[in-house]
């Protein structure tokens, strides 16, 4: 078995072995993983976050050695909590960027070493078992405004509905699979709108029934959400009313409650 970690900003993850292919997810800096193919231009991956199969170019794989990616695996993460920040590689002595939500492996006082690399980062920091409140998921949520939406990405530079809710909660301790039809999977289902509290999640279907998209309540009546953009909008027992069109955008289907 081979093993391979991202060590770029950001390495887009496509649905098929061709760069023509639907981006389906992102690994975020520092993300580790399983090959379960290895092409000599695509390797097709096993994300270790969320068990996500895709493929990733073969000029953007790191090596991982078996004895590291076992140790990342026992390890509690830790992530980059600040919108953007730099990151110093001492080896090369050259910067590049990190996103909020990207993985520092077995991060100490302020450095990312681990099979000969080293990196040095400054800046807010989240660690991946620390439960937070609801007030702090929010504070989080709040980062991603205005951040575009793109179909599979997981960055402030590009999120998906469900890319951004994973994030959210990934910087708050808790750990959610990639798409809305799995997230849907979780917690507990409400009866009634008005019961909705503050970190609740909010999932919507198409005419087939089908989980579409997912949001997260800040009350009963509001909702931020990944359409176009991370915006706030009306929310009620019919779905989301788009403050923009004056027409509801996405319809309702299940509340569910997950802290």
């Amino acid at each position: 078995m081979q093993y391979g970690i991202c060590l770029l900003s950001l390495v887009p993850c496509r649905k098929e072995a061709t760069s023509t292919s639907e981006m389906v997810t992102q690994l975020l800096f520092g993300e580790h993983y399983t090959v379960l193919e290895n092409g000599e231009d695509w390797l097709k991956i096993k994300t270790a976050f969320d068990d996500y199969d895709c493929w990733i170019n073969a000029k953007q794989h790191t090596k991982l050695s078996e004895s590291t990616f076992k140790a990342l695996q026992k390890q509690t993460p830790v992530y980059s909590a600040e919108l953007i920040q730099v990151l110093h590689n001492v080896n090369l002595h050259t910067h590049f960027p990190v996103t909020i939500g990207a993985t520092l492996p077995f991060y100490n006082n302020y450095h990312v070493r681990f099979d000969g690399f080293d990196f040095c980062i400054e800046g807010r920091v989240a660690h991946g078992q620390e439960k937070k409140t609801a007030d702090e998921i929010l504070n989080t949520a709040f980062l991603f405004l205005n951040a575009p939406y793109l179909w599979g990405g997981k960055s402030p530079f590009g999120v998906d509905c469900s890319g951004f809710v994973q994030t959210v909660y990934k910087l708050n301790g808790y750990k959610f699979p990639r798409d809305a039809y799995q997230q849907v999977e979780l917690g507990q289902a409400l009866s009634f709108v008005e019961e909705a509290q503050a970190g609740d999640l909010a999932y919507f279907d198409n005419e087939e029934g089908k989980i579409i998209h997912v949001g997260i309540l800040l009350n009963h009546e509001q909702i931020i959400h990944a359409s176009g953009s991370v915006r706030i909008d009306k929310f009620d027992h019919y779905g989301i009313f788009n403050t923009d069109t004056k027409k509801y955008s996405h319809t309702l289907r299940v509340i569910k409650r997950v802290l």
